[in-house]
């Protein structure tokens, strides 16, 4: 008898909340309950992931829809597979750009942190992140995805806090962690520090100048910079200027009145580009600032972290820069130092990528992390690296993937992994801003023999010092740093790093059953933000790699190719699709026929297409309820029916083949024809004519070669539409059968 809910189209409305209230109602996310109930033995092999933790800022886009169909699709598949299958939720606190959120809600109210001062202000972000929180999670949930919430993590929680200030220590103790007077990325309008890999490029069409620099030509996009140029640099090889030897002064007539310029030959300039000689700016240029460290020369402020010009602009200090640029170009055109304007150069703009603010390089006493410096590594599981053995954290970086404990998906951007690293300066930790996890170091004067100035005494700890006048340092640390420890911070490290046991059940135990993580899966666009970081930090801290294999996937785009975004009107809510289409329909639209790291096209008739798909597998199974009767034993099979069931059994061992692989794009591209080519379109039309035809062994034979093609169908499509294959399990799975999340893997039949 065919259930009355068969009698109807299929609905995902009234499915999918009832079957994931089920599945976490059943415990079986969680792989010491799998275990527990023999869905998982005892010594059966591990599977884990963590989540990519979406920032708290607000809600998830198609993206993260992405991300987690293909991370919920491998998880299914090892859960079914038998393997003891973790997969670690959590959320990022993003400090830089939740803080920016925030900040501008205060300013449509019109009050400024300040007035609320740092406490106040922090409950205000912490009620907008625990919201955005709760946003996320249910979103995740709506997703379809099979994640052990038991063992939920946030990158500002206790146990993750405890891992930043262990990690911090160990480096500082290494020598790794130092506080120094180095260029980086002031943002002008959130007032902090920024990463070189948060800067973003807008280019605008702005004058080029060439100016006239004594006997030189050289042209900039920003003359309200040049203010302190006293060193002018071309190539030792540009014959052009060879009678100007490195450390040469020259008098000239400059800005505020003359100055003394001295020559530096150096071979990082490009002799093709324009005139071959440039005067540098070392305080507001990272190529300046080089060159400058290179030949130990002056470094001088001339704009300060507001963006205003000081003293050293004489009757142009305290002008903003832009506002001072055509103030100071006619100054130069008067005293006859412009030779020419280029009204159509085009120039990039150095942005924060988190809050869009103006990107302005300054020298600041920062805390860094020194990529370059030797440091014994006492253990190493890393290939080429020997426990005990000098390295440095570059070489860390570059060996798991060049020895393939890491394999990356796809393997083109090894290329461009490397190219970071080779171009990596250390990395600029701290940050100016409230909202974070605070820099474990705090500060006290120590009072001297009589007649000598009071000395800076430095403590750096995981826990406060004890004793009176300590001041923890104000700043904060940049959000990749808590998050390049995601991998095992959320296995419980430092807390049961030497307690956890291998093949004990637990979450105290977790960081021996399942670290190294297998699968790390993410966006190509955070490549350098989070993966590369996370085999640093891992590399660093455990002598291991955080995951064995690195699957990117690419940007989702709308039909006609061009990235999502809200401001030209074209992004989607993968909730708004949910409730139209359900999201069996979502992911297979996102999955079939993309690739690791290739940008697709997301269009509403792509993901009708599946959602008809859904309907027609519904459409199938009332077919076969209707017209067959369940047939316990295999029966002797017609010779028809033989060669189905081989060909089933191919299908079987190529998904199950492309899902090690992580070929998800063939696999599920393979599942859709299947179905709907051959199962519905060829087998019932083959078999229609038996089923109603006279030969009982026939018959037999059909009933049960169509029934179990169904539920060996629906079994291999769980993983990529878990809602409505398990509801439609309940109704042609045997009596002895679990739900469809944890039925075995289906093998050869």
């Amino acid at each position: 008898m065919v259930p009355d809910k068969f009698l109807k189209p299929y609905s995902h409305t009234d499915t999918e909340k009832r079957i994931y209230s089920a599945w976490e109602e059943s415990g079986l996310f969680n792989p010491d309950v799998c275990v527990e109930k023999g869905v998982a033995a005892p010594d059966a092999p591990s599977f884990s992931i963590v989540l990519p933790p979406p920032n708290v800022t607000g809600t998830l886009h198609t993206g993260h829809a992405l991300g987690t169909t293909i991370e919920d699709i491998v998880v299914r598949y090892h859960r079914m597979k038998g393997d003891k299958t973790l997969w670690v939720p959590g959320t990022d606190h993003a400090a830089i750009a939740t803080q920016s959120k925030v900040e501008k809600m205060l300013e449509k109210e019109g009050v400024k942190k300040r007035d609320l001062g740092r406490e106040a202000f922090l409950e205000r972000v912490n009620q907008f992140a625990q919201e955005s929180h709760d946003t996320i999670v249910g979103q995740i949930r709506r997703m379809g995805s099979s994640i052990d919430w038991s063992r939920e993590a946030f990158t500002l929680d206790e146990v993750r806090t405890k891992a930043v200030r262990t990690a911090f220590v160990r480096m500082y103790e290494d020598g790794l962690i130092y506080r120094g007077d180095r260029i980086v990325n002031w943002d002008l309008k959130l007032q902090t520090t920024v990463s070189d890999d948060e800067v973003d490029w807008k280019e605008e069409k702005t004058p080029f100048y060439y100016l006239k620099y004594g006997p030189f030509t050289i042209a900039t996009a920003r003359p309200e910079t040049k203010f302190g140029d006293k060193y002018v640099v071309m190539h030792p090889d540009d014959a052009r200027y060879a009678k100007y030897k490195h450390g040469d002064t020259l008098a000239l007539e400059w800005i505020n009145g003359p100055i003394t310029a001295t020559v530096i030959k150096d071979s990082v300039i490009d002799m093709e580009f324009g005139t071959g000689v440039m005067t540098i700016t070392p305080w507001h240029d990272t190529v300046d600032f080089d060159i400058a460290l290179r030949h130990k020369l002056d470094k001088e402020q001339i704009i300060d972290t507001f963006g205003k010009l000081l003293p050293i602009a004489g009757d142009f200090a305290g002008m903003q820069i832009k506002k001072a640029r055509e103030a100071i170009v006619a100054k130069l055109t008067e005293k006859g130092l412009v030779e020419k304007i280029d009204e159509n150069y085009i120039h990039r703009i150095a942005i924060n990528s988190r809050g869009e603010g103006a990107i302005e390089p300054q020298i600041l006493r920062q805390w860094f992390i020194d990529v370059n410096k030797p440091f014994i590594l006492k253990h190493s599981n890393i290939p080429s690296i020997k426990s005990g053995s000098e390295t440095t954290l570059k070489s860390i970086m570059r060996a798991g993937v060049e020895h393939k404990a890491i394999n990356v998906l796809p393997d083109r951007f090894e290329k461009v992994y490397y190219h970071w690293i080779d171009n990596l300066r250390d990395w600029c930790i701290s940050r100016q801003i409230w909202y974070g996890h605070r820099i474990p170091v705090w500060y006290r004067n120590q009072n001297q023999e009589s007649g000598v100035m009071n000395q800076e005494e430095v403590y750096v700890g995981t826990e406060a010092p004890e004793g009176s006048d300590w001041v923890q340092d104000e700043d904060t640390l940049d959000t990749w740093f808590s998050s390049g420890l995601w991998t095992f911070s959320t296995l419980g490290w430092p807390y049961s790093a030497e307690t956890a046991t291998k093949g004990k059940p637990g979450p105290e135990n977790d960081f021996a059953n399942f670290h190294p993580t297998n699968l790390l899966e993410t966006g190509y666009d955070i490549l350098f933000f989070w993966v590369a970081r996370m085999i640093l930090m891992t590399g660093y801290l455990l002598g291991e790699v955080p995951f064995n294999t690195v699957y990117l996937h690419g940007l989702v785009r709308d039909e006609k190719g061009q990235k999502m975004s809200k401001s030209i009107g074209n992004s989607v809510d993968p909730l708004d699709v949910i409730d139209a289409h359900g999201a069996d329909a979502l992911r297979m639209a996102l999955v079939v026929a993309v690739g690791p790291g290739n940008d697709s096209n997301l269009s509403d008739d792509k993901i009708k297409a599946y959602k008809k798909f859904a309907n027609k597998i519904w459409n199938i199974t009332r077919f076969v309820l209707e017209k067959t009767n369940e047939v316990p034993e295999r029966p002797s099979l017609t010779d028809a029916d033989i060669t189905r069931i081989n060909e089933l059994n191919a299908l079987i061992q190529e998904i199950t083949e492309d899902l090690e692989k992580y070929r998800l794009y063939l696999a599920s591209e393979k599942l859709y024809h299947y179905v709907w080519h051959t199962l519905a379109d060829v087998i019932i039309e083959e078999r229609k004519v038996i089923l109603e035809g006279s030969d009982e062994t026939a018959k037999v034979s059909a009933q049960w070669t169509l029934r179990t093609i169904l539920r060996t169908s629906l079994a291999l499509l769980h993983p990529f539409m878990p809602f409505i294959t398990e509801d439609i399990w309940s109704d042609v799975k045997g009596s002895d059968d679990p739900m469809l999340m944890i039925m075995s893997w289906p093998r050869q039949i």
